[in-house]
Parts: structure tokens; sequence; C-alpha cells
């Protein structure tokens, strides 16, 4: 077998076996295989795609090339989430402790993020003393004493992902949605969770660009999941504006502790409480009404937001430091950005608002840039209000003051005004099994 042959089998759009696939993968990680070969192949599978055999068998590759964890001992209630993506995207925060204390086992690992705000891992390190790496056993033992722990993600978890990942990145292969879904489900697989949720995002802040390809993609990775005999629920939602009112980390941690408490805004509260419901009835096995009954007594009783400070007390975080909330939005230097016109606000675009938040410090253009987890953005006006000439639209938030200017521009790009109320879209555009 000769990954030539594979190539040009690909290029002419013929299907790839089991083997073919295993072949790749394995010749990739031993370094046989060089980075124009796989290139090449990964260029052959954007232009011809793979089908579901062919998807399914990458994923199994992938989840084979590193360790996989076993969660048997956690019992079938185990649940994992995962978003596609966004701009103020903080929904792990809320969602895992809500599902947590209606009696799942969230054990989770989660990545940093590169581009406009950092992942959940950033966030939660916002948190003074957090910990994000734990060894594998305190991992399963905080699980199983609490129900909910979440880690950087393993080295050795889907190694071949992060590899074929770094080779997508910088050769016009990211938007293929059998490589997406493929690099998405094999590192919840090899996660071991019996549930997943998916938060499956579309439009200008989002891979996905359409809820029709938004759809394609959920499509494939619940298919993914059944082949691996998982349970998977996907919710496909809006991404044109951001999510809540908060960009940035120790923003975004601020802005779910305020969810938590009954007072967040409603969108965000809208999407957390229906992917909490879906993680719900997917692992206890109770219908949606029902789900969705115990996730807003969660919240209401406060019991939710309990389990939150004991999820962070657990892993070594200040509490203190974070019941007092004021410390989240403590930026050494803080600028409001103020409406240029009377009328509605027309668009939000969420990709330059988070541009300007990753300009001011809250995300990473390079993997290895340091965040400034007090940087981001508060909106103060949403999609569809009505404001005056001189209403504060946003606050920035930074470590360095001379990053306003850029950002500020950037922002004002993102906001268009009409004498019309745009038409909403809803924010939830489908739930598919």
């Amino acid at each position: 077998m000769r990954i030539y042959d594979i190539i040009d089998k690909k290029r002419h759009g013929d299907c790839l076996s089991q083997e073919e696939i295993d072949f790749v993968i394995s010749s990739y990680m031993s370094g046989n295989a060089q980075d124009y070969q796989i290139s090449a192949l990964l260029m052959a599978i954007c232009i011809n795609s793979m089908n579901e055999a062919e998807t399914s068998a990458l994923t199994k590759a992938m989840v084979n090339s590193g360790e996989v964890l076993d969660l048997s001992l956690l019992g079938e209630k185990t649940v994992d989430k995962h978003s596609t993506g966004g701009i103020g995207d903080k929904t792990t925060l809320i969602v895992a402790p809500i599902a947590a204390s209606l009696g799942c086992t969230v054990a989770k690992m989660s990545g940093r993020g590169l581009g406009f705000t950092g992942g959940t891992v950033d966030k939660l390190e916002s948190i003074d003393n957090f910990k994000t790496e734990l060894s594998i056993d305190e991992f399963y033992k905080q699980a199983n004493d609490i129900g909910i722990v979440v880690v950087g993600q393993s080295a050795n978890l889907t190694p071949a992902d992060k590899k074929l990942y770094a080779l997508r990145d910088v050769t016009a292969t990211i938007d293929s949605i059998p490589l997406i879904a493929s690099s998405i489900m094999s590192k919840k697989i090899a996660s071991g969770s019996k549930s997943i949720v998916l938060d499956v995002k579309y439009g200008s802040g989002a891979f996905m660009k359409t809820p029709e390809d938004a759809e394609k993609l959920a499509e494939a990775m619940i298919k993914i999941g059944k082949d691996f005999g998982r349970r998977v629920t996907a919710v496909i939602t809006d991404m044109n504006a951001p999510l809540g009112t908060c960009i940035g980390n120790s923003l975004e941690v601020w802005e779910a502790i305020e969810a938590l408490s009954g007072r967040g805004e409603e969108n965000l509260i809208r999407l957390c409480s229906a992917v909490s419901a879906c993680m719900v009835s997917s692992a206890l096995g109770v219908d949606m009404e029902e789900a969705e009954s115990m996730v807003e007594s969660a919240i209401s009783s406060g019991k939710s937001l309990d389990k939150f400070y004991e999820w962070i007390e657990k892993q070594g975080g200040d509490v203190s430091k974070i019941k007092d909330t004021s410390s989240l939005l403590s930026a050494k230097f803080k600028r409001d950005i103020y409406a240029k016109e009377d009328g509605y606000i027309y668009s939000l675009d969420a990709q330059k608002i988070g541009t300007a938040s990753m300009i001011l410090g809250a995300g990473r253009v390079n993997k290895d840039d340091k965040i400034d987890h007090l940087a981001g953005i508060k909106l103060s006006k949403s999609l569809g209000d009505y404001v005056n000439k001189g209403d504060v639209l946003a606050t920035m938030y930074t470590s360095n003051d001379a990053l306003f200017d850029s950002a500020s521009l950037t922002f004002e790009q993102s906001i268009s005004y009409s004498k019309c109320k745009p038409k909403k879209s809803d924010l939830i555009y489908k739930v598919i099994k």
C-alpha cells in the first residue's frame, strides 16, 4: 500500500477503505508520510468529500491514534457537550454545573482558544488558582465525588487530529464537513462519555454560514456518534450576533455566574436551558418536557450555582474572589463606545466584535500568545435595540490602553443602524437526534 495511490484514488473521487485510512494515519504519525502528501489528500477530500463510511473510518483512525478515556466506572449517566465555536460562548461554564446538579456526570476535557477569545480552559484560568491539569486518578475521583470535572485536553488524546488540524489550518482545508465532523467527534468519542450534546453554530461568527450547512454538519456528527454507540443530540443555533453580553475570559465567567443566578441575558439563558435539558434527557433517560422543568428548577433554586462554586473550589479556584464578581470586571483600563447615530441596531457582526476583543488581548493570534484574562467587551445594547446618538453601546476592557483605538474602530465596523426594527431570527433553529 502506498500513500501516492491513496491520494490518486481520492483525487479521482473514489471511496477509501478503513484499511487505507488507517494506513494514512499510522504513516503520518510515524513520520513515513510527509506533510505535502497529507496536504494533497486533505485537498482531495475537500474537493471530492467523503461518504458516511469514510468519515466514520477517519474518526475511528484518529480515536485509535492515542489514549481513550474509560468512563464506564462512572456509570451510564456520563454526558459531554461540545460547541462548534462562537463569540461570547461561555455555555460550558453554565450547562455543566446545571447538568451535574441534576445527577448527570460531566467529565470533560476542553481546549484553549485560538482566535477571537479563549477557550473554556482559558476562561477557567481567569479564576485565581483554578487547576486545569489533574492526574487521571484525580480526574476520575472528582467526577465520581461531585459529578463534574473540566480539565485541559490531554496531549495523548487523538494526537492524529492535532497534527491534521494544524495542517488544515495552513492549507485552506478547514471548511470540509467530513473533516470537521471527524475532528470534533474523534475527541468526543475518545473522551468516553455515553451521551454527547452538540451546539452547532451558523452565521458570521461560526464555521458554518447557513443553517442548512450547520444541519448537514450536525447530521454527519450524529451518524458518527451512533456508529460508536453514543447517544448524540445536536442543537443548531444562530451565531450572527454574540451570545450574551460579554466577550472575553473573566467577563464571561462573570456572565456565567449571572446566568446561574437567574439574571442572565435572555438568549444566553434560553440556549443554556435548551442544551442542559438535552444533556439531562439523554443522560438520565427522561423526556424533554421533564428535563426542561428540572433545569428551570435547578436554576431558580440556586442548586446549579451551588454546584458551580463546589466545582471551582474542588479544582483549587478561589471562590471568595468570584463571589465578589466585581473582581472579574477589574481590568486596568476601560473605555465606552458610543452610538454614532439614532436608530435601531440592525446588525452586530459577531466576527468583527470577536476580532475587536482579540485586539484588546482576550484571544490569541498564535497558539503561544499570552492572553489578558481581564480583557474583552461588555455589550450594553443588543441586536434590535433602539439607540440615540451618544448612548453607550459597549465597554471595552484591557490592560493596555494603547489597544483601544484599533479595537474601537473594528467594533464600530460591526454595527449598522436602521430606521426600521430588524426582524430577529430564532436563536435555536432546530434540535435533532
